[in-house]
């Protein structure tokens, strides 16, 4: 069997059916479907399950609620493709997205992880949009080196709805880590990305639904330092002293995301010593300042985006 697909599936009863049924229209039908409910308290199991009556190649396991990456990891276990990929119970892929997948690997036969361009779905705001990766203009398809790609747009090129990753390097790098609520995705894309190469499809394959309840997004949220993956770098530290690629990489990240950490006072002491790390030659001017006001500074910025903001919405 050459593909074995991973739905985690947690309290989305009014996404999952289109979920399932976009793999079920797949024009490649060398693959097996593996749903892990993560315990959940609606009735998206029920709807699972009737998707899937009468497909023999699908199933659906249960488990006790202990997140997404114990729920893919569980179903890597059952599973017995040669590719895994990996779609959320709330996104969903184009029908062609296996076949194309398959011709990608049999094209760039040296990568450890592929992956395809998508759209980012957001109907409610209309912004419903290509995700704007950094590959360069008229690129169609190859090798990319992971972190440039990524520093330039901080928009991911790899996603877990649009990735496909050989058995045997999934196996190597244990997985997705286990109780990291945001970013646990990137924290096994950047291990492989630093060790194989990575091939990528220009050409948007699959969709990331961002219509979402936010209760139900992992980047509504300020998770504590424990479940966040920058705090979970300290293993890659030789990368930051000798891979200038990955130092500009992770450091953008570190300023992208950790400002908002400097707005709570919980986390603020953690978020400037995290962004100590950064080299700040290679960042903006304004992203210096912003990261080393003041807490007050950035509470009277915080009230001043909120109000423009809120004039903004006013006359749109």
């Amino acid at each position: 069997m050459k593909f074995s697909v991973i739905i985690p599936l947690y309290n989305k009863a009014p996404y999952v059916t289109k979920a399932i049924g976009s793999v079920l229209a797949q024009t490649f039908a060398d693959y097996e479907l593996i749903i892990v409910d993560d315990g959940s308290k609606d009735n998206s199991v029920q709807i699972a399950e009737k998707v899937i009556e009468g497909h023999d190649n699908c199933c659906l396991i249960r488990q006790e609620n202990a997140g997404v990456s114990v729920a893919r990891n569980n179903g890597v276990a059952l599973s017995q493709g040669e590719y895994l990929c990996f779609l959320d119970a709330d996104d969903w892929w184009a029908p062609t997205f296996l076949e194309e997948m398959s011709n990608l690997i049999a094209e760039f036969p040296e990568a450890g992880i592929y992956g395809t361009a998508y759209t980012i779905v957001n109907e409610t705001k209309r912004k419903t949009r290509v995700s704007p990766i950094g590959v360069e203009p008229g690129f169609e398809k190859g090798y990319i080196n992971y972190c440039q790609v990524y520093a330039k747009t901080l928009a991911m090129p790899l996603w877990t709805g649009a990735v496909c990753i050989l058995r045997p390097v999934f196996d190597e790098m244990g997985g997705f880590p286990k109780g990291i609520k945001l970013g646990e995705d990137f924290l096994l894309w950047i291990h492989i990305a630093l060790k194989y190469k990575v091939a990528f499809l220009n050409k948007p394959l699959a969709f990331y639904n961002q219509d979402v309840e936010a209760e139900n997004r992992a980047r509504h949220h300020l998770h504590p330092p424990k479940n966040h993956m920058l705090w979970h770098l300290d293993d890659l530290q030789v990368f930051e002293r000798e891979n200038m690629d990955y130092k500009v990489l992770v450091d953008r990240l570190r300023v992208f995301s950790l400002q908002y950490y400097l707005l709570d006072k919980r986390y603020e002491k953690d978020a400037r010593a995290e962004l100590a790390k950064v080299e700040w030659k290679q960042q903006s001017r304004s992203a210096f300042l912003l990261c080393h006001s003041p807490f007050w500074a950035l509470k009277i910025r915080e009230k001043i985006y909120k109000m423009l903001s809120a004039i903004k919405s006013v006359f749109t």
